[in-house]
């Protein structure tokens, strides 16, 4: 995989959470980092967050925070790696965007979905073609599946709305289903 080559994660934030959860964000980072491929996140030291650029950055990975600076208390940026300091959400979101060329979604909750509801919503239009893989081992994102399926059966989008994403078990699932997209782009 080329070293050029940066991820986008999109995952929770909280420390609240089932530890294997945690774990899933400490391997997806420790995985991105030996395949020499930069984490592009939200910026923060805690939940999913914290734990996946804590995890790829002691692998010796290349990292790359992105914070609102009104987020800096709550979520506490990692001071050990790359980061940016933006002022809105919506500029995070951008950077975050154009800095990455794919996407994984971890577990997580509102934010995370927003998040990857966004970039599945610019792809449906068009707006851009880089590919997503939703992360999970205990069908974390199955209800959501489910609702995309309904929307498609309903007429809403159209079936292939269904191939801008995959929906994988394993780190290395993950960087593979996205390796082959955007190999086909």
């Amino acid at each position: 995989m080329s070293s050029s080559l940066s991820i986008c994660l999109y995952c929770g934030s909280s420390n609240e959470v089932d530890p294997s959860y945690l774990d899933l964000a400490k391997r997806l980072g420790e995985t991105l980092a030996n395949a020499g491929i930069r984490l592009v996140y939200g910026g923060g030291s805690v939940g999913l967050m914290g734990a996946a650029a804590t995890a790829a950055h002691e692998a010796g990975g290349s990292v790359l925070g992105i914070m609102p600076r009104f987020l800096l208390s709550q979520e506490r940026i990692f001071d050990a790696v790359e980061h940016r300091i933006v002022e809105t959400m919506h500029e995070r979101k951008q950077m975050m965007f154009d800095e990455s060329d794919a996407f994984i979604v971890l577990p997580g909750g509102i934010g995370t979905l927003e998040e990857a509801v966004e970039m599945l919503s610019w792809a449906r239009l068009d707006l851009h073609s880089k590919p997503m893989a939703f992360l999970d081992e205990d069908e974390f994102w199955k209800p959501f599946f489910e609702l995309m399926g309904h929307i498609v059966d309903g007429k809403f989008t159209p079936m292939a709305f269904l191939d801008l994403f995959a929906h994988v078990s394993t780190p290395e699932d993950a960087i593979e289903a996205l390796q082959v997209r955007l190999d086909n782009d």
